[in-house]
């Protein structure tokens, strides 16, 4: 017995070519049991048709705001709050932007607008289109009213070029349904705190000492334990991923200031640190820009360590978290250091992981990792950053029972 039997999707179909795997998105859900009722946009209806999504669905399909046959039978109001969850697939740039500034002209987004239930979008759009400025600030701001979001995927796009921006696939669509309309979840009421992304170490007001970190693998990890209902602090170093749905993002710059940020989000029961923290900062930082000179030899920059937020906080006393997770990411001797630093830094695990240049990983959309512990290693296949973070918050769950 699925966790989709008796369950409700109303499926919003927008305007662009993916629109074609909605068709096997409805054959998925009514596959698991689910019922689907689809809204398609105006531009939706110039790649796939009423009748294919009806026949599919089994169900009456919705298009006209005005609609004096459909208002009487089932108004918008009622259309927006009879499905147990809102899908948006594919959520395409334009309805996005009217999602974002809570628009009503058409009846895709005047249903969006009127719920009261959960809303899942899937964005699919050239990669420029989902790269620019406007968008990235749009699903920020949606995932920051809780509208949850999945993919998009990198690949070859209809318009010959390459990049993020394709619809997410059906299956991985169905399985971020499930998880938001599963029961309870293991995870409820506990708190975890994840750290993400690169920090930045000032040398003075405008250039600072970074490194390659993305920060998707550690906004994946905070999406996959707020998917298992953990209570989820992101503190995160400056990254361009969106923010995960449905957890508290503290952004901060620099390793000291993320160390504060962890401090301030204790108590917790999981604290995983998956930030690329510079191991050193600049302790002569200069106040004003510093100037080229011509004949002058390079300024001298003195360096001091940065402090170490995963021993500080696996050493944090009755504070403690009771599962610390350490990431160690090497270029050489990978298994040896990280083991060497999971005892130095009394980290209940560390997962460990090659970044050297060859791997593409740093930086990257797919991680290898190893997981150390006292019980041994765990050497997991090499798989996009999300479904590690998937197993990840998985493994936790079991190990806090």
């Amino acid at each position: 017995m699925t966790t989709l039997i008796g369950k409700r999707v109303l499926l919003i179909v927008a305007g662009g070519i993916a629109a074609y795997k909605s068709l096997e998105l409805i054959r998925l859900l009514r596959k698991e049991g689910c019922g689907v009722t689809c809204v398609l946009t105006r531009a939706g209806a110039q790649f796939v048709t009423p009748l294919s999504l009806q026949a599919l669905s089994e169900s009456k399909v919705y298009t006209d705001l005005f609609s004096l046959t459909d208002e009487s039978e089932m108004g918008h109001i009622q259309l927006s709050r009879a499905a147990d969850l809102l899908v948006v697939a594919p959520a395409t740039a334009d309805l996005l932007a009217r999602m974002t500034a809570g628009m009503a002209d058409d009846l895709a987004a005047t249903v969006l607008l009127a719920t009261d239930k959960p809303v899942l979008v899937a964005p699919a759009m050239n990669v420029r289109m989902w790269e620019h400025a406007a968008t990235q600030a749009n699903i920020r701001t949606l995932s920051q009213r809780g509208v949850h979001v999945v993919g998009p995927d990198e690949g070859a796009m209809a318009c010959n070029e390459f990049g993020a921006g394709r619809l997410a696939e059906p299956p991985a669509i169905l399985a971020a349904i499930e998880s938001l309309l599963a029961g309870p979840k293991p995870l409820a009421g506990k708190h975890a705190i994840v750290t993400s992304g690169p920090t930045h170490e000032p040398i003075d007001p405008v250039r600072y000492i970074a490194n390659r970190s993305s920060g998707r693998q550690g906004h994946a990890i905070a999406a996959a334990l707020a998917d298992l209902g953990a209570r989820v602090t992101l503190v995160s170093g400056p990254v361009t991923v969106p923010d995960p749905a449905g957890v508290t993002v503290r952004p901060v710059e620099s390793a000291r200031e993320m160390l504060e940020a962890c401090q301030a989000a204790l108590p917790a029961d999981i604290a995983i640190f998956a930030a690329a923290v510079a191991d050193w900062r600049v302790a002569n930082a200069a106040e004003g820009k510093i100037k080229k000179q011509a004949g002058q030899p390079a300024p001298a920059l003195e360096l001091v360590p940065n402090p170490d937020i995963l021993a500080t906080i696996a050493a944090s006393g009755p504070n403690r978290p009771r599962l610390v997770v350490g990431f160690a990411a090497e270029t050489n001797d990978l298994m040896e250091n990280a083991q060497a630093k999971r005892q130095r830094k009394n980290a209940d695990w560390i997962v460990a992981n090659d970044v050297s240049p060859a791997t593409g990983i740093m930086g990257g959309e797919e991680n290898a990792v190893h997981i150390l512990s006292a019980e041994g290693v765990e050497d997991w296949p090499r798989v996009k950053k999300t479904e590690v973070a998937r197993r990840l918050a998985e493994k936790i769950a079991q190990k806090l029972g």
